[in-house]
């Protein structure tokens, strides 16, 4: 075997391995039911909740995006417009960065609106809530002072 062929099939077996592991670890994290949530760190958190009560804590989350549906288009509007004012030359440094305020502004109205819910969520038993507080402040990456 020359030295090209058997680099190649080293190569070969190594990226057929890593697949092979990727479609195990994906197929794993599927079956079970700890999956993260892409979303907000607030749905993350709420992969800790019992099944029963993560379907309508998702579903309450889901509601206040949906009625936050025009802030969110005014956000992404916002950093269009940003992104078209950087790629202008010369660049309009004052516009681009009153367009960014403004989609700031409106990230954090949808941030506000969704933790308002979330916060507001009745349904849950006071265990289930401090699983969400734990994941709340484990993803904040903070520990409360005090508490070991």
């Amino acid at each position: 075997m020359t030295a090209k062929l058997r680099i190649g099939l080293l190569v070969s077996i190594i990226l057929n391995l890593f697949l092979a592991r990727a479609l195990v670890a994906g197929y794993a994290s599927l079956r079970t039911d700890t999956r993260m949530l892409n979303a907000g760190s607030l749905r993350i958190a709420g992969a800790e909740l019992s099944a029963a009560d993560r379907r309508p804590f998702r579903r309450a989350l889901r509601q206040a995006r949906r009625a936050m549906r025009p802030t969110i288009a005014v956000s992404r509007k916002a950093k269009a417009e940003a992104a078209a004012l950087l790629r202008r030359d010369p660049v309009d440094q004052v516009a681009a960065l009153a367009a960014l305020d403004r989609a700031r502004t409106a990230d954090m109205a949808v941030r506000s609106a969704v933790e308002r819910r979330a916060v507001a969520f009745a349904g849950l038993p006071v265990a289930d809530r401090a699983k969400l507080a734990d994941a709340v402040e484990h993803r904040a990456g903070r520990a409360i002072p005090g508490r070991e």
